[in-house]
């Protein structure tokens, strides 16, 4: 079963719980895994690889890696306001270029009431 996940790729968010290593710090999100329930947030969580050279001439050793932590952990920081927020949906009316009027599903604050897009 696919996971309904709060955030998007870009997003930038606030880390509200986990290892004490990790918590409070802020990052954008890179990759969405909503199989899991999942997200790799920029510069937060990290795990060793060690990587054996495979050719002449390319270095091994031990990388750092950002891992995927649980989409319930972080908490979208509004972009108007600024703040860690919980956020609604809203169902606007948008015209496309044809002008007909298309529903849009749209992420909205709950602390200043902007919209997130």
């Amino acid at each position: 079963m696919i996971a309904k996940v709060h955030v998007k790729k870009n997003d930038q968010v606030v880390v509200i719980s986990g290892p004490e290593s990790i918590k409070g710090k802020q990052g954008k999100i890179l990759t969405v895994i909503p199989k899991s329930g999942k997200v790799i947030v920029e510069g937060v969580a990290y795990v060793s690889k060690h990587q054996k050279s495979r050719r002449q001439g390319q270095a091994g050793g031990i990388y750092q890696k950002e891992r995927a932590i649980d989409a319930s952990n972080v908490m979208l920081i509004c972009p108007k306001c600024g703040k860690a927020t919980r956020t609604s949906h809203k169902v606007t009316l948008s015209e496309n270029e044809k002008g007909e009027q298309v529903k849009k599903n749209v992420r909205v604050c709950k602390r200043c009431n902007a919209e997130i897009e």
